[in-house]
């Protein structure tokens, strides 16, 4: 591994080819933070992507592309005065140490939970009106329901015991369920959103990311069906014209390998 000197010469480095690209590359010059919003977004879900596939050399690879867009955007406000990469630093900083005083202060912690609570408490004293307020509106809803979750967990509104979670739902889930009956398209797309969250809720008490756990459903889905798709192609058969059961010999095929 490199030393702490050759990781401060190596992110020197990537300041000052950032600092070339601004005044020397045309695209480079032309970029605003609203113009590489969309682009950070996208880089952020590739790292997601290696992250999820364990591919650490890819992992590497994004890591870069992020950083890259970090030292982008401090470049950025370094030109209008406003702000700069040590500026950055600097903020991140200070807020670990505060909301870490079990580490730069007094405060003792007995365990992960209670960390979570002091950092939600230390987050209303410095002016948060609500715990939710630091939950992003632009957040996929399966992501911001587990956000939401977890936030209002950290100052104690919260189930006690994981099955209580699962009562929550089979309730819901049978509320689903009269509305499919009683045919109440609005109310079935509302029961809809009440079993996710509380499945969302259930993951939590789990110890599962649901997000990781159904892109990694997807993940498994896609491979299967590429594979179906790729069988059938070799026999010349188009699925279109497949029976369910003649591709679902293809589809356990997929499973078992």
């Amino acid at each position: 591994m490199t030393t702490r000197a050759q990781q401060l010469q190596a992110f020197d480095r990537l300041l000052t080819i950032m600092d070339e690209l601004r005044e020397q590359c045309p695209w480079d010059k032309k970029q605003t933070m609203e113009s590489l919003r969309h682009l950070t977004i996208e880089e952020t879900y590739e790292l997601g992507d290696a992250i999820l596939d364990n591919d650490l050399q890819e992992i590497k690879k994004e890591l870069g592309d992020v950083l890259l867009h970090i030292v982008f955007y401090a470049k950025i406000g370094s030109e209008t005065n406003d702000f700069d990469i040590a500026d950055v630093c600097h903020s991140i900083c200070d807020k670990l140490v505060e909301r870490h005083p079990h580490i730069y202060g007094d405060v003792k912690v007995e365990n992960e939970e209670d960390v979570k609570r002091n950092w939600e408490n230390l987050k209303l004293k410095e002016g948060n009106k609500s715990v939710l307020q630091g939950v992003p509106n632009s957040l996929p809803a399966l992501v911001k329901a587990s956000r939401i979750q977890d936030k209002v967990a950290g100052v104690g509104f919260d189930w006690e015991e994981p099955h209580q979670v699962w009562e929550k739902v089979e309730e819901e889930l049978q509320e689903l369920k009269e509305e499919v009956d009683a045919g109440h398209q609005e109310k079935i797309e509302s029961e809809f959103g009440d079993v996710l969250f509380s499945l969302v809720n259930y993951a939590r008490f789990l110890k599962v990311n649901p997000e990781n756990a159904l892109e990694r459903t997807n993940k498994k889905f896609k491979k299967r069906f590429e594979y179906l798709e790729a069988k059938a192609a070799s026999k010349n058969l188009a699925l279109k014209d497949m029976t369910l059961a003649e591709m679902d010999v293809f589809w356990e095929e997929a499973k078992k390998l």
